[in-house]
Order: C-alpha cells, then structure tokens, then sequence
C-alpha cells in the first residue's frame, strides 16, 4: 500500500509510520519539523520512507502529498493543556478539513482519522463506557474542543467514496515519550507532582506499541468498516495513583505522595490557567511553558476513565499485544539505557 501518514515526529506517529514501513508499505510523512524516519536505519528501511516538510493546514501542501496514496493515517494536531484557540482552530480543525479536501481531491478511499477520548469527556467519570459522540459543546479545554471539532467534520466525510474511521487512543505512552511520561517524571523528580483526591479513580492507557497495531489495524479494516469512532486503550485500568507511581518508578523516580484535595486543586488549576492566559495576552510570542495545573488536568486525574474495548477489539480484529506490566517493564529497562548512557 502507500499511505500517507501526518505527524510522524510523534511517538505515535513515528510508531505507525516504521510499522508500516516495515512491512513493506510506501510511505509518505508529512509534518512541520524533521522525524528522521527517511534516514533511519534498520527495518523501516524494507518500505521507502518519503518526508515532506509541511504544516497540515497548508492546503497545497497536503493536496500533494495525497497524490496517488491508497490511505492517509492523520495525526497531526496542536497538543496541549494551554495556549490559543486560533491556534488549535488552525490546525486540529483546519488541518484536518485540509486533510480531507486532500483526500477528495486526490482519490484517497481510506482516512483513519486520530481523535482523543477527551472529545466526549464532559468532566464527569466514564466507567466501562462506550466511544460516545464528540461533543465540541462539552468537552474541556481547546485541545478537547477543536479535536471534537475535526472528529464531527472527519466523520461527515465518510461515503462510498472515502471511507473513514476516528480512532481515539487513550494516554498514550511508552519509551521515547516526551509528551506524558517525561512530564510526569519531571514533576516528580521536582516534588511537584501530587495525587489528585484519593488516587482511587480507575484510568485505563495505552501502551505505544499496542496504539501502534490498533491504528495499523485501522489501516487495513477502514472501508469493511468505517464511519464509527472507536476508543483504544490496554483494556487494564488501574487506580490514577498507583499508575502515575508505576510510571515514575519505571523512570527511577520518587513515586508521589502529597495528596490534594479534587475540589481544592480546580479551584486552583483554574486560577493557574486564568493567569497564564493573561499573561500570554500582556506578552505575546514568548514562551510561558505549561502550566503547574490546569482545570483541564485535575478532572483527567481525580475522575475514572476506562472503556469498553469489546466493539473496538471486535470491529478492528485487534487486542493489545503488551501488558501493562510488560510495558513498564520495557520503559524501565529504556531509562537504564539512557541512564547508562
């Protein structure tokens, strides 16, 4: 096949660019900095690996890396608890409307769109819980809403001629990852990583490598089936605090003890996320970095959220590989080599 994958200098996006690579697909990464898969070494290598350096809110851009693709997997997005709106319109929503035009223009039949779990989290717990609609409405935060956004608009798109499947991965993380576990671990190195509540809500994650072979699989089953959203995740929730306590162990770090209370810590992430804001209005352009606390983030943490994994596993011919306990195992083993040096 030849697929055209956005947002591969991911952790989860470079995974499913080398795994398809690997056996034996042509593939095409379109995103705005280098992800260095074109001149990696090592089974990637057996598929040709095209880069494309481009934002997926360029129209142009997209529509010519779409020339002649059998699939597009999409998983370029502004990823964060803070910053602008326009800026998450421009490119959650905008890029994924550019993605497919693409898509229409160029013939592409398959598009496995990548949401979030976030797009149907109104706040409350999700216990044993189905995909659910996307809820721009009610979902928390910019990133939720304009992912909400991209997911209803990819979703229309679906018809005899494209086909297309929304495929939300929950908590992705693995060795590699910069964008949860290397936040946890920080924090916690720093002493600044508390339990929000008791700890006791159940939230289930995703091993990258299990991520990784659902949308692979998402890949292959798109068409057969499409116009759905399905969740993804490890199928093993596990208590907020005692995951969070595995993974900084896994990374050598102290596993954290501070408790705070759920109603305490919105008050004060919401007032975080209010000064931060003001902020980014008085000083535009420099960078603040992320917030300490978000309200955005104290509701992931003291609220369970696990799934259902049946119609996924059922609709994808899917189920994860790796344990959770397997995963930790391999991320620990990965710290002691960085460690190492």
């Amino acid at each position: 096949m030849r697929v055209l994958v956005t947002g591969a200098s991911g952790l989860l996006g470079g995974g499913v660019a080398r795994a398809l690579a690997s056996r034996g697909d042509r593939v095409t990464v379109l995103q705005r900095r280098p992800s260095g898969l074109s001149r990696r070494p090592g089974p990637a290598e057996r598929g040709l690996v095209e880069e494309v350096l481009a934002d997926v809110s360029d129209p142009i851009a997209v529509r010519r890396a779409a020339e002649g693709q059998d699939a597009v997997v999409h998983l370029a997005a502004k990823v964060n608890v803070t910053g602008r709106w326009t800026d998450y319109e421009r490119i959650n929503v905008g890029g994924t409307q550019a993605v497919i035009d693409a898509c229409r223009a160029a013939g592409v039949p398959r598009l496995v769109y990548v949401s979030s779990p976030s797009v149907a989290h109104a706040g409350r717990s999700l216990a044993g819980e189905g995909a659910g609609p996307a809820d721009p409405g009610r979902a928390r935060g910019a990133y939720a809403r304009s992912k909400a956004l991209a997911e209803r608009r990819a979703l229309a798109a679906d018809d005899d001629d494209l086909a297309v499947l929304a495929v939300r991965p929950h908590l992705v993380w693995g060795p590699g990852d910069q964008q949860l576990v290397a936040r946890i671990v920080e924090r916690a190195r720093a002493g600044r990583l508390p339990v929000i509540g008791s700890g006791a809500a159940l939230v289930d994650s995703t091993y990258v490598d299990n991520a990784v072979d659902a949308l692979v699989a998402a890949v292959d089953r798109c068409g057969e089936a499409h116009g759905d959203a399905l969740v993804v995740t490890n199928g093993e929730p596990r208590p907020i605090g005692e995951l969070l306590g595995d993974l900084c162990a896994a990374a050598g770090a102290p596993r954290p003890q501070r408790h705070v209370p759920a109603a305490l810590a919105l008050v004060g992430g919401a007032a975080v996320q209010s000064a931060w804001a003001l902020a980014d209005r008085a000083r535009p352009g420099r960078i603040w970095g992320d917030p300490p606390m978000t309200r955005f983030v104290v509701e992931q943490m003291s609220t369970a959220h696990w799934f259902d994994q049946r119609h996924t596993r059922q609709l994808l011919h899917w189920t994860p590989a790796i344990s959770l306990d397997e995963g930790l195992e391999r991320l620990r083993r990965w710290y002691l080599s960085i460690a190492g040096g």
